[in-house]
């Protein structure tokens, strides 16, 4: 029934755009049009008004575009004085009246917009590429933050789980999808359709993504996954053009080598939680031989790391780049005791233990600029993953195996002072 739902949105999403003519209402400015739209009751006329705002923005220069995101930040801001009458008068009198009016002055007209702009079909998408251009021009500027929350909360809802659609993407998905994948992957680079090829079409290779009902074309995030016998060490081994493929049932192992964010307007919505824990499951119930997940990830901030700590490293000596990486996903961490590696947060966050850490392990250009060629296996024990996110978030302890533990004791505390 999902799936059934999906096409027939896709299908009715499609048939509404190409029906519905483009059409210019007037020469008002647009920030007139949005006012207007807010207070608007009239369906259509708001139908209407959404659809010229929106026609309007994405044809804007960056100029024009920050300009009407900073005036609708400022002017359909909350009036801190109703907020605060409404407060005490709930506070006095609670009732429901009290609290409408209460939650009314503490809500923006600004998110009341944006509902009214998605009710356009196929308006989704564009939203989220509004909120890609706040993010790339909004800089600090605290209305514009403002406003990047009120986007985010109703991102929140409208991409929760539930309305998200798994998908497999393999070697006989639609071209306009495989050219996306090719475009967003941003952690080994995809560099011709033959390398996409040999991560898709064979037995040992997967791929998964999400998508929306209202961007049916558009991955949201994907995973690539390799099934192999045992935990692999290099990621060269994983993607190599002469390997021998291995039938999927005789694999042990499930290997989530990368996973790429796709939609810049849906920064710090989170997708790969559910994702990587949805494919596992389904990919231990399609084959009953698999007993280990497991990640094999980079280390990007590692280098940067080092330099802060005026370290010297040599990629040469493997042991001692072995225990440095283990030195930093352990030890190394933010002023808010989060670990500092953004790769290594995630897979923690998610409920994942650092498994093993590899030396020599990417060997591209960018391995050896963000880890010197270091990388590293997450290890997903599916019984003990809600346990362990539990205990990140309470203690915010990195949980390792005693491998790892060992290597990154054995790096002396007088090379780790950072400046």
């Amino acid at each position: 029934m999902t799936l059934l739902a999906d096409l027939l949105s896709t299908v009715f999403e499609r048939r509404y755009r190409r029906e519905t003519p483009d059409m210019t209402l007037d020469g008002r400015p647009l920030t007139e049009m949005a006012t207007a739209l807010v207070g608007s009751a009239g369906e259509t006329s708001g139908l209407a008004l959404a659809r010229e705002i929106l026609s309007r923005f994405a044809g804007l220069d960056d100029a024009e575009k920050l300009e009407f995101l900073q005036s609708i930040a400022i002017t359909m801001n909350i009036d801190p004085e109703t907020v605060r009458s409404t407060l005490d008068e709930y506070e006095r009198r609670p009732s429901k009246a009290s609290y409408r009016a209460f939650a009314e002055a503490a809500e923006p007209a600004r998110q009341e917009l944006i509902r009214r702009l998605n009710r356009v079909p196929g308006a989704t998408g564009a939203l989220v590429k509004m909120r890609a251009d706040l993010l790339r021009l909004g800089g600090e500027e605290p209305e514009l933050q403002a406003l990047d929350l009120d986007f985010r909360h109703l991102f929140a809802s409208w991409f929760n789980r539930g309305f998200l659609v798994l998908r497999p993407i393999n070697w006989e998905s639609p071209a306009h999808i495989l050219e996306k994948i090719i475009a967003y992957e941003a952690v080994h680079a995809i560099d011709s359709w033959d390398d996409l090829r040999r991560r898709l079409q064979p037995k040992d290779r997967r791929c998964f993504a999400f998508f929306h009902p209202s961007m049916p074309d558009e991955p949201l995030i994907f995973v690539e996954v390799a099934l192999t016998k045992g935990i692999p060490g290099s990621v060269q081994a994983l993607l190599a053009e002469d390997r021998d493929a291995l039938p999927a049932e005789e694999a042990d192992t499930a290997v989530f080598y990368s996973i790429s964010n796709c939609q810049a307007g849906l920064a710090s919505i989170s997708f790969g939680n559910s994702l990587i824990k949805q494919v596992a499951s389904d990919l231990a119930a399609e084959l009953s031989g698999l007993t280990t997940f497991v990640t094999l990830s980079p280390i990007p901030g590692l280098t940067r790391w080092l330099d802060k700590a005026k370290m010297t490293w040599d990629m040469t000596d493997a042991e001692d780049m072995r225990a440095l990486a283990a030195h930093y996903l352990l030890n190394a961490k933010s002023r808010n005791g989060l670990p500092f590696d953004p790769v290594a947060r995630f897979h923690l966050g998610n409920g994942a233990i650092v498994h093993a850490v590899h030396a020599d392990a990417d060997t591209s250009e960018k391995g050896r600029a963000q880890s010197g060629g270091t990388m590293v296996n997450y290890l997903y024990d599916l019984p003990r993953v809600a346990q362990n996110h539990e205990n990140f978030v309470t203690t915010r302890e990195v949980i390792a195996t005693s491998e790892v533990k060992a290597l990154a004791g054995t790096v002396e505390p007088a090379r780790t002072q950072e400046r």
